[in-house]
Order: structure tokens, then sequence, then C-alpha cells
């Protein structure tokens, strides 16, 4: 007998007005069931702020809500984003770290627009535009502003064009290490997943040395099935899987209308989820009456 409360598919990976998606909690819900999702994650950028919202409304769309986010973590200039599934909100030292990446994110945004404003019409006002109240403030709100200001005919345009690191204007903000984020979100009673670790090819996907020290102190997985993952990449991080004993997850990262990723076109296998559930013990999946 199948004693599973939660019914497929299963798309891990998606964000909300609260961090760089065009819709609020509210509206993905309504997104996701139209897709025929049965179960989601929200996993807005080093964020709760959705959680509650997103829970009334898929108890009432009759969908699983699986409570997350995307911390930041980096070595040296590498961005390394880090999917926390079913950990404690309220924690303490993950509280603190995220406001920190929060307000850094701010800060690293402003100079950004500072910056490009020297020779390009763009405004911080025009940033604010383009995000909700309370909404981590970041680079996708840049180039959505540099959208509506005629620089860049996309999102996904401006940050291959003006927003690339190459162009000077962009520079990195404040993360801790990946090690850090795995023991942060393991003292939070989470389950960390690598995100989309496969975007630069076989040859940029972390090392097996640090990808066992991850392992090692409790990195549970790999988002392998992910579009932007490279087939070279995808070939060695399920090798590394393999080796290391990590869980295989697939995502769309859905954003909305901020990114051509359609939800449910990458997706969870059940039993992964269920060894998520039994592992974590900071927070219970949101099921549906």
């Amino acid at each position: 007998m199948n004693s599973r409360r939660f019914r497929g598919p299963i798309d891990l990976h998606a964000h909300s007005s609260v961090s760089d998606g065009t819709e609020t909690p509210s509206q993905l819900v309504r997104a996701v069931l139209a897709a025929g999702i049965g179960t989601v994650a929200l996993t807005d950028h080093d964020s709760t702020a959705g959680w509650v919202e997103a829970a009334s409304a898929a108890k009432q769309a009759g969908i699983t809500l699986i409570p997350g986010m995307e911390l930041s973590t980096r070595i040296q200039y590498a961005s390394v984003h880090m999917l926390a599934y079913l950990f404690d909100a309220g924690n303490a030292s993950l509280v603190a770290e995220t406001a920190r990446i929060r307000q850094a994110r701010l800060t690293r945004a402003e100079e950004i627009v500072q910056h490009i404003g020297r020779d390009f019409a763009l405004s911080w006002d025009d940033v604010l535009a383009q995000s909700t109240e309370g909404a981590t403030i970041g680079r996708p709100h840049i180039a959505d502003a540099l959208v509506a200001r005629g620089h860049a005919p996309t999102r996904s345009e401006a940050f291959a064009g003006i927003l690339h690191w190459k162009r000077g204007y962009a520079k990195p903000h404040y993360a801790p290490d990946p090690l850090t984020g795995v023991r942060l979100v393991r003292e939070a009673g989470g389950v960390p997943v690598l995100a989309h670790p496969g975007t630069r090819g076989a040859e940029h996907v972390l090392p097996e040395a640090e990808l066992k020290r991850l392992a090692d102190a409790g990195l549970f997985g790999l988002e392998i099935d992910h579009r932007e993952n490279l087939p070279d990449a995808k070939k060695r991080l399920h090798a590394l899987a393999d080796k290391l004993g990590l869980a295989v997850t697939g995502s769309s990262d859905y954003h909305g209308d901020g990114k051509p990723n359609r939800l449910g076109e990458n997706t969870t296998a059940p039993e992964v989820l269920e060894r998520m559930i039994a592992e974590s013990t900071g927070s219970e999946p949101v099921y549906p009456d």
C-alpha cells in the first residue's frame, strides 16, 4: 500500500516575487496547479518570507508545498547556490546569516546601479519599480529595469550583456562558503542540495575532494536534471553522485516570466523526496487538507 501523502510530478525549485520570480507566492501556487504539478518547493533566494502565503494557497489548491530556500554560498568569486529544504525558518544562526546575505545583496545591487548609471540611463528608482515590497533585491531586478528602460530586450539578454561580469559593472556579494552552508542547513534540521552545479561544463564542476567534504558534512544531493546543466557536466555529476552516495534531484527553477524555464520541465523522483522528508527535522511539508 502506498502511504505517500504527496503526489507527483514533483518540482523542487521555484521562485516567487519574494526574491526574483514575477509571481506572488499565491500566484505561483496557482501556476503550479494549472501546470498539473502535484508537489512544489518554494525556494526564494535567502528568504522564507513567502512560506506562509504559499502554504495557505497550497492547502486550498490541493497541492503539497515543500518549504525551502536557495541559499547563497561562494568559493572565492564563484557563486555556489544551495537549495535548502524543510529546515526551521526560525533557526537563529540561519536567520542571522541570510539577513547578512540579503543586506550584502542590497548594497551590491545599489553599487551596480551606480556604476551602470554612469553609462546608461538607469536609477535605483527604476530597480525598485521592478520589485515588490520586502523582496530580496538583486541582479534580476536590475535586469528587469534595464529591459524597462530599453537597454536590453529580455532579462536573459541583460544578464548576457550589461550585467555580464566581463562588462565590469557587477561584483560579487558576501556569502558563506558551501561547507558552512551545508552545516547551517543541517543544524537547522534541513536537507541541503547543490543547485544546478553543472552550468559551466564538466571542467567547472566542484572537484571530487570538495564534494566529498560537503557530503561528509551532510550534503544530501545534487540538482542534476536542470536545463542549465551542460551534458558533459551531467555525466560527471551522475558519476560523482553514485560514488559519493548523493541523491539526484530535478527541478524547473521556475521564475514566472523572469526566465524561460517552465514548471515541471524537470522533476524529482518520489523516493528521493521521501528520503528528504525522513531526514528533515526542521519543518514539515504542507499537505493538502
